[in-house]
């Protein structure tokens, strides 16, 4: 057995599973990544389970080490500035961390959460069916509770990535997060026509302060027609609740089970994670389409990984002057006859040198 070993870790950095299903009724909500399609794009890299436990990285940002033995990681994030051992990472790679260096994940000016996933399983004991973290109710992960540095959690059956630092290539990642498609309803009738037009048209503005349980949008108000109550009933990641003083909340994975505002539309699965990536001071506007478009967008989405995540090697271009002397790059006075002979050998011996 490994161990994963927690040096640093930020607010927000937890340990999520695909969600604990089931538990609705009873109040218990699913919890599980803001981000599922890089949450499952992190584990289709290194052939895991794509509801597999990995570590949710907050802007806090995390730094890991493997002091047991080499482990396989694979790194998702939404334009986080990574570094091994303060070499610079992709933001989305595969790799082996190897006992003594430290991988560290920090913020940058995009995206809001990353996603480590571990070649092995993460053993950590479920509650409920899940290993999913839910704070506000100390379910799940360890002890109910956001990682923090000390932490050493164990591996099991822990494999080896392919060693050098490689690119992850998974152009479904690159999603436009001003544009939100939502399936109107249920309570849409609550607002008249050109509230739901307005409503669409935006624009809005992502408010600094969401976090796992809710995205809050600043704007120009809505007007409720019936009123700002309803009888409460259950709420799903991505309903859209308009409360009394008409700013929209968009409940995300923390949601609580039910609510007594009225929800205008529900943002569609595929783009839940396109939205939890906005930071603060975005500004989005909704696209209305049917449950069908819904539909064919989540079978896109689940087409995308069905298959390995491509990966290129990672070039470095930060070569030292050291490194660039021992290739002997200068072999003397020439002619000029073999110029093109000798400026292809060196070419290769770069792009060899190059592969990290």
């Amino acid at each position: 057995m490994s161990i994963l070993a927690i040096e640093a870790a930020g607010p927000g950095v937890t340990l999520q599973d695909g969600g604990r299903r089931g538990y609705l009724r009873y109040g218990i909500t699913a919890a599980g990544p803001m981000d599922p399609l890089m949450f499952a794009t992190a584990n289709r890299a290194l052939g895991n389970p794509l509801d597999a436990t990995a570590i949710e990285i907050s802007t806090g940002g995390l730094s890991v080490s493997a002091p047991d033995g080499p482990l396989g990681l694979a790194l998702v994030s939404g334009g986080f500035r990574a570094a091994l051992d303060g070499e610079a990472l992709p933001p989305c790679c595969a790799f082996t961390l190897e006992p003594g260096r430290t991988l560290t994940v920090r913020a940058s000016s995009a995206g809001s959460w990353g996603y480590l996933a571990v070649a092995g399983r993460l053993d950590v004991a479920p509650v409920l069916g899940s290993t999913a973290t839910h704070t506000r109710s100390a379910l799940g992960g360890l002890d109910g509770r956001g990682l923090r540095a000390g932490d050493r959690i164990p591996v099991v059956d822990a494999r080896q990535g392919e060693g050098a630092p490689q690119r992850l290539l998974a152009p479904w990642l690159d999603r436009d997060p001003s544009r939100i498609r939502v399936v109107l309803g249920p309570q849409d009738n609550y607002f008249t026509k050109d509230q739901i037009a307005a409503f669409l048209a935006g624009p809005w503005t992502v408010s600094p302060r969401g976090d796992r349980m809710a995205c809050f949008l600043d704007g120009t108000p809505l007007k409720h027609a019936k009123g700002h109550d309803i009888v409460s009933d259950g709420v799903a990641m991505g309903a859209i609740q308009v409360p009394g003083n008409g700013l929209p909340i968009i409940l995300m994975a923390d949601r609580q089970s039910t609510g007594g505002y009225p929800k205008m539309a529900t943002v569609i699965g595929p783009d839940l994670g396109r939205l939890a990536q906005a930071q603060g001071g975005t500004r989005i506007a909704f696209q209305g389409v049917s449950i069908a478009e819904a539909v064919a967008a989540r079978r896109a989405e689940a087409d995308a990984l069905r298959g390995d995540v491509p990966r290129e090697p990672v070039l470095r271009t930060d070569f030292p002057a050291e490194f660039l002397l021992g290739l002997n790059l200068v072999g003397g006075v020439t002619d000029g006859w073999d110029a093109p002979h000798r400026h292809g050998e060196r070419s290769e011996a770069l792009q060899g040198a190059a592969t990290v």
